[in-house]
Parts: C-alpha cells; structure tokens; sequence
C-alpha cells in the first residue's frame, strides 16, 4: 500500500540527545510527510547535523523516539532504513572511487529484492539475470537525473556537481518514499545550485524528503516548511515567510554572518 499524505513518513517525538553531559538536542519534535520538502537549518552547532543522524539511525535518541509511521517502524539503525521506504545521501559526495559512475548507482540496488548487486560482484551464475536488470535500472535512474552520459566514467572523472546527483541516484536505486539529504547544496556554483534544485522540486511528487542545509538563498525559494534549530532546540517551525519574519530566527540566524 502506498503511503497516504496524511500520514508522516518521519517523526521526531521530543527527541533528546546528550552526549557525556553535553545536550545537543532538547525536546525535539518535527515531521515529513509525502510529496513535502522539510527544511532542518540553524546556524553552526545548532544541532541540526545530530538530528539529521537520528532521524538516519546513527545516534540514538537519550529521550524520544523517531517513528516512521508509514511503514510501522521506530528508531531503525542505519541498515534498516531501506526496508522502511528510507534512503539518504551524505555531506560530501561518498562514491567508491574506483567504481565508475553506473558500477556506484547500482550499488545502491543491493537491498532490493532481486537486486543481485553483491552477487554478482562475485561472479554467482545465477545472479547474472538480475545484474543486467540492475545495470538498466541503474542506467535509466541516470537519464532521469540528466547523466547517463557520465556513466561509464569514475568519480574522479567528473564534475562536483555531477558526482552530487550521482550520490542522490544511488539512493534512489532503492525506490525511497523519504530522501534524507545533508547537505546538498554544499560546494555547488549557482548553476548547479538551480539544477540541484529543480532535482529536488521533482522528486516530491513520489516522496518527501528531509534536507539539512545552511545556504538560506538556496533553501528558502526550495521548501514547503523549515525547521529551525538553535542550541539544539527547535527555536521556529512554519512556513519560509514566517520563518523568515520570526525575530528568534533573525537574532539567532538570519542575522548573523556564517
């Protein structure tokens, strides 16, 4: 069943975190719900690169839990992520270098049923069917994102830019109802910053997706909803023109020079 609307696809419930005394996160509670761009951003060290790491499994909540409603789970690990509809990309980039570009998206395949990738890695001979239909998969998940001419090069080969939009496709080789991405503007010029914004205005027809980002310019005009964080705690949750109207905002982010 395809998940409705109504319900998130990812919750933080008063999630708290603390690190050997440390709060890095307090009562923390914000959503994601389908065909929606959640924007998580605050000035350095506000906590949002941590609650990016719970909501991804990484750092377990000290209070709260982190539901993903749609499919029944709560506090996954990392690994579990895929099998609840969840794929995420990381700061930087994270290609296998001597992988070429299509050899990297299909390795996001693994955990599909079917998907065959390790298997084939190692030569299985009933795994050769399912590596073929993973390579065209891979390759068309390519031509959606505009690359498929990059496909047989490694990463080293390529463009920043290109190597960003090759790590978004290996996530979605795993047919994801939430993207999770950090970062994704970071190191990008301002022609890649409008395609990699175009990507991400078409990709919540089929999902929502969750983006920590610090570049205000690029995250405002892109969102239907920002979280915003300050000294771990959620300091304004609304839409970008309230958000950008909040004073706590402004004295806290929005006026000060990163």
């Amino acid at each position: 069943m395809a998940p409705s609307t109504e319900t998130p696809l990812l919750e933080l419930e008063h999630v708290s975190v603390h690190f050997e005394g440390l709060r890095a996160l307090n009562d923390v509670s914000f959503d994601v719900s389908l065909g929606e761009i959640v924007g998580l951003i605050g000035p350095n060290g506000a906590g949002k690169t941590t609650a990016f790491n719970v909501a991804c499994g990484f750092v377990k909540p000290s209070q709260g839990h982190v539901h993903y409603p749609s499919a029944g789970k709560s506090n996954l690990r990392p690994h579990q992520l895929v099998g609840a509809g969840v794929a995420r990309t990381l700061q930087g980039v994270g290609l296998f270098p001597h992988c070429t570009v299509i050899e990297n998206v299909m390795a996001g395949g693994h955990l599909r049923p079917n998907g065959g990738f390790i298997a084939s890695l190692l030569s299985l001979p009933n795994e050769v069917r399912s590596e073929r239909a993973l390579r065209r998969d891979a390759l068309a998940m390519l031509e959606r994102l505009r690359i498929a001419d990059r496909a047989e090069r490694l990463p080293s080969a390529i463009p920043y830019g290109v190597a960003k939009k090759v790590s978004v496709a290996r996530a979605l080789m795993s047919a994801p109802t939430l993207l999770l991405l950090d970062e994704p503007a970071s190191g990008l010029d301002e022609a890649e910053l409008e395609d990699f914004a175009q990507l991400i205005t078409e990709l919540r027809s089929t999902m929502g997706v969750l983006l920590v980002e610090h570049d205000m310019e690029f995250v405002m005009p892109l969102v239907d909803r920002l979280v915003v964080l300050n000294f771990g705690q959620v300091i304004a949750h609304g839409t970008p023109a309230d958000v950008r109207q909040d004073e706590a905002v402004i004295a806290a982010y929005l006026g000060v020079d990163e």
